[in-house]
């Protein structure tokens, strides 16, 4: 069920978030909504640098394929 949440912004931040959200032909509240998720589901993803980056670590990518094979098999604990 959708909740209903309160923001305060500043006068500057309002007016920033209106002038974003009139070009992108959005209300207000659509507009912060749809950023904020775009924002979220983009920082569950590493970008192309940070994904060379690991790749390149070859110790760090035999204890992923380490750690897949253990998980399919349902061996090791998660820890939170």
């Amino acid at each position: 069920m959708p909740k209903t949440l309160t923001l305060r912004i500043d006068d500057a931040t309002y007016r920033s978030f209106m002038k974003r959200a009139r070009s992108a032909n959005r209300s207000l509240v659509n507009y912060i909504e749809t950023t904020v998720k775009e924002h979220i589901r983009e920082s569950d993803f590493v970008d192309d640098s940070e994904m060379t980056e690991i790749l390149a670590n070859e110790q760090l990518v035999e204890r992923l394929r380490k750690g897949s094979k253990n998980a399919k098999k349902k061996k090791g604990a998660m820890i939170g």
